[in-house]
């Protein structure tokens, strides 16, 4: 059976039309809840969302389809995508449900599915929960409905859940961060984290309305906070996108640092510490200046298919611990099951007052080589795979490139884009083969 809802992050779209609309999301309740009576009587789910306004009603279809197959729910209201995963693991949920469009606007909705030890299902679990949705429902008479009831304070422990992650011997006193939730749902977890911590913390991105998420600001938008950064005289600034799974991290410079280069600086940090570190994961996408500077060290490095569930994939097979995207997507399975932001964001930090060195410093020497990145938007039914005029193009580029630098070329696993990434010594040999790539793609 092929996957026709689930995508490489869920199941995603835009709130009113299919799937993200309320009668399917009772369906996909109902179905998802009987999956999981197979495994066993009376299962319970812990379900949580982002600020989007849409998430009440997907909340409220998604709670009346489980109790129509006789499962409970657990409501945590709002809550970053890792912090379901770590509640439903501490707690012993059956299994965890995020309604997110992580950091996609607030037109858009989804849905992400957590297994009783906080992490992703695999693609037979999808597979099976699809089948489910093609057969008739099969409602559960009165006295086997599920309940439903919310979570107190499950901010208080996921904030706690985030400080263990912190070195016990350190502190962030000395420090002024910027924290920009993007207006998500770490907007009242963050800043406490790191205020707690003993850092002195400004706020932005931290007022949601259901209708701002990721509107300017966060990991996809870092330009407010670099502004913020320079005009409060911060050490650093951090940024997450909307579910808050994902890091951006800023020095007092206003210089950006992007997740191959922080997730070079976790590995350095554990090596530094007289830490074995076997290997790291990164995707095709990753910068290729840091795979140099870590097989410098010593340390293996290994590419993934982009998304965070194939690098945690190859990290599993390999029983290896970080991993990472350029994206900001960073993983130390030793400390959490899935991405997380903010503990992506103290590890880092960690490394900092460990070291007394700053990012800059810890990087130096790690330069990264120039990328050009370009988004394309696909025409409905356009075929790129197929087109010769591309793959004639992408032919002539690698050769012109040689060992100077690579192509890659992928389709968004979220929207209707093909993107094009061109990795050369030279930028503006990155730049113009890259545009070559993109007119070949013109309908």
């Amino acid at each position: 059976m092929s996957r026709k809802h689930f995508g490489t992050d869920g199941i995603r779209g835009t709130v009113g039309q299919a799937p993200i609309t309320p009668d399917f999301m009772l369906r996909l309740g109902h179905a998802v809840g009987r999956v999981l009576r197979k495994s066993g009587p009376r299962p319970t789910v812990l379900i949580g969302k982002d600020t989007r306004i849409s998430g009440y009603m997907i909340e409220s279809a998604l709670e009346a389809g489980f109790a129509s197959a006789g499962v409970n729910v657990l409501l945590t209201g709002p809550l970053p995508t890792p912090g379901v995963a770590y509640l439903t693991r501490a707690l012993r949920q059956d299994l965890g449900v995020v309604i997110s469009a992580s950091h996609n606007p607030f037109q858009d909705n989804g849905i992400k599915f957590f297994s009783a030890k906080g992490e992703k299902l695999p693609d037979a679990w999808e597979l099976a929960v699809e089948a489910a949705l093609e057969e008739p429902p099969q409602w559960v008479d009165s006295a086997s409905l599920g309940r439903a009831k919310r979570l107190e304070d499950a901010r208080g422990r996921y904030i706690e859940f985030c400080k263990a992650s912190f070195g016990s011997d350190l502190t962030l006193k000395g420090l002024k961060i910027v924290v920009d939730a993007a207006h998500g749902a770490a907007y009242h977890v963050a800043p406490d984290v790191f205020h707690e911590l003993g850092a002195e913390v400004i706020s932005i991105g931290c007022k949601p309305d259901g209708f701002n998420i990721n509107a300017g600001f966060g990991a996809t938008a870092p330009g407010a906070l670099v502004e913020a950064v320079k005009t409060h005289g911060a050490h650093y600034g951090i940024a997450l996108d909307g579910d808050a799974d994902r890091l951006q991290l800023v020095d007092a410079n206003g210089r950006l640092y992007n997740g191959d280069e922080l997730l070079y600086v976790m590995v350095a940090d554990r090596l530094a510490q007289g830490q074995r570190v076997p290997g790291a994961v990164g995707t095709l996408m990753t910068n290729m200046a840091v795979e140099v500077a870590l097989r410098g060290r010593d340390v293996e490095f290994v590419r993934a298919k982009v998304g965070d569930r194939y690098v945690l994939e190859e990290l599993a097979a390999r029983g290896w611990q970080l991993g990472g995207e350029g994206s900001g997507h960073l993983l130390a399975l030793d400390k959490h099951t899935t991405g997380d932001g903010i503990v992506s964001a103290l590890l880092v930090l960690q490394a900092v007052c460990r070291s007394g060195r700053s990012i800059a410093e810890q990087l130096a020497g790690v330069d990264l080589f120039p990328q050009t990145l370009i988004n394309v938007r696909l025409a409905a039914g356009q075929d790129w795979a197929s087109s010769p005029r591309l793959a004639a193009e992408q032919t002539a580029v690698v050769a012109e490139l040689g060992a100077r630098g690579r192509v890659l070329i992928r389709a968004s696993g979220t929207e209707p884009l093909l993107r094009i990434m061109v990795e050369a010594a030279d930028a503006a040999l990155a730049q113009r083969c890259a545009q070559r790539l993109v007119d070949a793609v013109a309908v």
